[in-house]
């Protein structure tokens, strides 16, 4: 195995709900959800049997065939988000990776894009050349040109960054590897209405953020705008590897055969739990997913415990920033000895992805487990 991954020193061999098992049967709270991907739980029922059928007529076929099944995740998904047209490749740099040469096409000869500092678009060339984070960068150097970074959430530094060979601006609005940080109130409108002015595109990455995960099936739409582009991956078929681009018309004309594509990109079987998953996201689950977030985040507030700075986030995407002086990685390597799995983000920033399933006993187990590991530090510390 190369040494990409600094591995927590335990196997998981089942899953089942919001926990997960190791190889000597004991068992774990699974507060990470594979880092934001088994939003449904582990071994869902309903996902389970469609793979199952899935794979017992069928399991790969190359793009250059007619698919009913992607035709119809591409349906639901342009419903649902506002636009007209889906790219479906494996995961989420992949789909920056799309978008980033899609809008270079559409503009025509214009190639700047502006993202924000502390951004994460994923590890590929073209998406780590759009990370607006140097720690990323280092090593790998030089970074594809074309790329800038302002402040986040600050709208005239996105206005001062702009040029006549800006084609676009790529945007999450939570970032979730930067520090759960979430955009301020009105900061994506601002970012659509700018967009309109230049006649640029605007680019959502919802790889994290989408699929319910703050309480929307995607998160711009908190803000009630649409954007040009929808890049998302992650929760899209609750583990299975599957990533899309959502385009609007514009977009989708300025494409060709043969502009791109992708082997396995939109596989039967993956694609045959996307369209379940899109299923089970209605209204109810979402409301779900607000009330949980809000009770979660108003229960650590008012567990008042020492070194914790800030805690914010929307829905089940949430941060607890600490002090600087803990580390977000122990405090994760503590709650693991606590049978709870939890998320970094930078560090001092622990990272909350619980699943959509979970229930108040669960939410518990965790409040409990992260007092009794906060305070114990704290004595030590002492």
């Amino acid at each position: 195995m190369l040494n990409t991954y600094k591995r927590f020193p335990v196997e998981f061999v089942r899953g089942n709900g919001a926990f997960l098992y190791d190889v000597s049967g004991k068992e774990y709270l699974d507060f990470l959800s594979g880092i934001a991907v088994t939003g449904l739980g582990h071994n869902h029922p309903v996902l389970r049997q469609a793979v199952i059928e899935q794979i017992n007529s069928l399991w790969h076929v190359s793009n250059l065939y007619e698919s009913t099944p992607q035709e119809n995740l591409a349906k639901e998904l342009t419903n649902i988000s506002g636009l007209n047209s889906v790219f479906f490749c494996n995961s989420g740099t992949e789909a920056v990776e799309a978008a980033i040469k899609f809008a270079r096409k559409w503009g025509k000869g214009r190639y700047k894009i502006i993202s924000a500092l502390n951004s994460f678009h994923g590890r590929t060339y073209g998406s780590l050349s759009a990370t607006g984070q140097n720690k990323f960068h280092l090593g790998f150097e030089p970074m594809l040109p074309g790329f800038s970074y302002v402040p986040f959430g600050v709208i005239d530094e996105f206005k001062k960054a702009y040029s006549d060979d800006t084609v676009a601006i790529l945007i999450e609005t939570i970032q979730g590897e930067g520090g759960v940080n979430v955009a301020p109130k009105g900061f994506i409108k601002e970012l659509r209405e700018f967009c309109d002015e230049k006649d640029i595109l605007l680019i959502i990455d919802e790889i994290q953020t989408g699929f319910g995960r703050t309480g929307k099936f995607f998160s711009y739409q908190h803000e009630n705008i649409i954007p040009d582009m929808v890049t998302t991956a992650k929760g899209i078929a609750n583990g299975l590897p599957l990533g899309a681009v959502i385009c609007s018309s514009k977009i989708a004309g300025s494409i060709q055969p043969g502009d791109h594509g992708s082997t396995f990109g939109g596989n039967l079987i993956a694609i045959a739990a996307a369209n379940k998953v899109v299923e089970l996201i209605d209204d109810n689950l979402l409301n779900f997913i607000s009330k949980w977030g809000n009770t979660l985040m108003n229960s650590l507030y008012a567990l008042d415990l020492p070194f914790v700075k800030e805690i914010r986030g929307k829905g089940l995407m949430i941060g607890i920033e600490l002090e600087k002086n803990i580390s977000s990685k122990k405090i994760a390597g503590l709650m693991l000895n606590e049978s709870v799995l939890v998320g970094t983000s930078g560090d001092s920033v622990i990272r909350l992805l619980p699943p959509f399933i979970i229930t108040q006993n669960e939410v518990m187990k965790f409040l409990l487990s992260f007092k009794k590991v906060i305070i114990n530090l704290s004595g030590l510390i002492k």
